[in-house]
């Protein structure tokens, strides 16, 4: 058991980090930390490129992904690479610490690369639904890569850099993840708008430039323990758990019977019931296990503890936000201001770029003052900063001004990247070496547990304020442009889950939603205002205000809470080699 010390961090080169420069070289340090920033890149360029490029990588499929059958489509698109690296993470970063970390590591880059590949050459192979599920699926295979990859890095970048650097090396790694992202963004919508088969064309080569890299230039630092045993029984009922939560509640998310959302379906009520049930059981094995998947022992070390609660609930504010604000730029505010629905998916992407610089450009300097002066000021006030920002978006009106909004959400990103590479490094210092590997895919699964949860739970909440006032404000509005009451009250009936996903991928629902019938007989002046820009974005404005009013408050005070959470934590706990040293 992990002994419970407060202490304060060496001043000391550690003595690993000696022992590493006379075997590696001096810049080995920086060759890990090169590898891992690129898979981290990789990885973040991948979730947000298909993020914006969706609207045209159906349209290059010719499938509808507004009909009700093809939403589960969009759905698992959108979410079943996060399911799947939710679901192994913990479990790989267990078995790294058993058989090495630059194993895992570098076969993820290499299953990473496949998997892209797949991808690539499906997009041109394989067309309509059997094309999207062949993206489902391979991008599943990713997700498996991209599990080997994120349970190990943060854990090769610690074994790699001495403790008073270690912050330092996380906040850059963390860079590459982010600054993939942002280029994801921008770079999905150029791409898409060229030829929508270059979204999967870019990681190839990056995949597989990593993979040679990775496996001339990692090596394995990190002393291996060989008398551990896998713990199966953990293993499966903890991917068990988070699967069957994970799906059911996706699920939820679409139109069940007469409502709006699948809450009252008896499959997602049992799903959720099951997936508890079976998180107990994976909780009560480990309490039980000699060789835990699951180290929970670690919780009774404060700063391990008060780091991951922060840490989930940090994530928890932050992840589903870029989801709402592609809704509220691409359904609302980038049409009212003349830009096409087409266009919508890479300006919501040039517009979101502060957001992620601000995480970008606070996240290595954070990591470097932590390294001097600890994390705990410097984590609580970054998700200070975070609540302030998700109680200003609160206060702006839905026609925003662009300057105000992007100050707003730059707010945001510094107080994320102030966050978390010093919370990491915080983390990361304080448990022994033999467990940075289970440590970093348990970090990489509270991450993704949060970010699903954050999608699903924002999501609906929306939803839940949108549904209130949306089919009256779309008869209201119709009915004033000389369409009938029948047509409009049809119209009307549209699931507020599909109009907001219409909003998403900047579609323009109103020319699918009326029949060409009822088109032909509109007066040609109300016509051209139905199917323009405004008029849709004018009918969800004040539905989609009271959705956003929820989340934003909802955001602040998660925000609020992990900063709490933060400051609860200890001072630095330091392991040098595998004892505590006390000063």
């Amino acid at each position: 058991m992990v002994e419970n010390t407060t202490i304060k961090a060496s001043t000391k080169y550690d003595v690993e980090a000696e022992e590493r420069e006379k075997k590696y070289g001096k810049n080995y340090k920086w060759l890990a930390l090169s590898n891992t920033t690129l898979g981290a890149f990789m990885i973040g360029l991948d979730g947000s490129i298909l993020l914006i490029a969706l609207p045209a990588i159906f349209k290059g499929l010719g499938v509808n992904p507004l009909v009700p059958a093809n939403i589960s489509l969009l759905l698992w698109l959108l979410l079943g690479y996060t399911v799947v690296i939710a679901a192994l993470t913990a479990a790989l970063g267990r078995i790294s610490d058993m058989i090495g970390r630059v194993k895992i590591y570098n076969a993820g880059f290499l299953i990473f690369a496949i998997g892209s590949l797949l991808l690539f050459l499906s997009s041109y192979l394989i067309q309509g639904v059997s094309g999207a599920l062949a993206m489902i699926l391979f991008r599943v295979v990713q997700a498996v890569g991209g599990a080997f990859m994120l349970s190990n890095y943060s854990a090769i970048i610690v074994d790699a850099f001495p403790h008073k650097e270690r912050g330092t090396g996380l906040g850059i790694s963390q860079v590459g993840f982010v600054g993939g992202s942002l280029i994801g963004l921008v770079l999905g919508g150029i791409l898409a708008s060229i030829d929508w088969h270059l979204i999967f064309t870019i990681n190839v080569p990056i995949g597989i430039i990593g993979t040679i890299w990775a496996y001339m230039s990692l090596h394995e630092v990190a002393t291996i323990r060989k008398d551990q045993k896998i713990d199966l029984p953990g293993i499966i009922t903890f991917a068990a758990s988070l699967v069957l939560l994970l799906i059911s509640l996706t699920y939820g998310l679409l139109p069940y019977g007469n409502s709006s959302m699948g809450w009252g379906s008896p499959f997602v009520e049992l799903g959720i019931l099951a997936g508890i049930a079976t998180m107990i059981g994976f909780i009560f094995i480990e309490l039980r296990s000699r060789d835990p998947m699951f180290k929970l022992e670690l919780f009774k070390i404060r700063e391990f503890g008060a780091g991951a609660l922060s840490q989930f609930l940090s994530n928890m504010s932050r992840s589903g936000l870029q989801f709402i604000l592609i809704i509220w730029l691409q359904g609302v505010w980038l049409p009212m201001h003349g830009v096409s629905f087409e266009n919508t998916p890479l300006a919501a992407g040039i517009d979101m770029i502060p957001l992620i610089l601000g995480f970008v450009l606070a996240g290595p300097l954070a990591g470097r003052l932590s390294d001097k002066h600890g994390s705990r000021y410097l984590a609580t006030a970054g998700m200070l900063i975070a609540t302030i920002g998700f109680l200003l978006m609160f206060t702006i009106p839905l026609n925003f001004n662009y300057m105000e909004f992007a100050v707003i959400i730059f707010m945001i990103g510094v107080g994320g990247g102030m966050f978390n590479s010093p919370n990491m490094n915080s983390i990361m210092n304080s448990v022994p070496p033999e467990n940075r590997g289970s440590v970093g895919g348990m970090l990489s699964s509270i991450f993704n547990v949060a970010f699903m949860f954050s999608m699903i739970i924002f999501f609906s909440m929306l939803v839940v304020g949108f549904s209130q006032s949306l089919p009256h404000a779309l008869y209201t509005g119709l009915l004033a442009e000389n369409v009938s009451s029948s047509a409009a009250l049809n119209a009307s009936r549209i699931p507020p889950t599909a109009a907001l996903f219409a909003a998403f991928l900047g579609y323009n629902p109103m020319k699918t939603l009326l029949p060409q019938s009822v088109l032909s007989s509109i007066p040609a002046s109300n016509l051209n205002t139905i199917v323009g820009n405004e008029f849709f974005p004018d009918i969800i404005s004040k539905p989609l205000q009271d959705g956003l009013s929820i989340v934003f408050i909802s955001g602040a005070i998660m925000a609020f809470i992990a900063a709490i959470a933060s400051s609860l934590r200890g001072k630095v706990i330091t392991y040098e080699g595998r004892k505590i040293e006390e000063k």
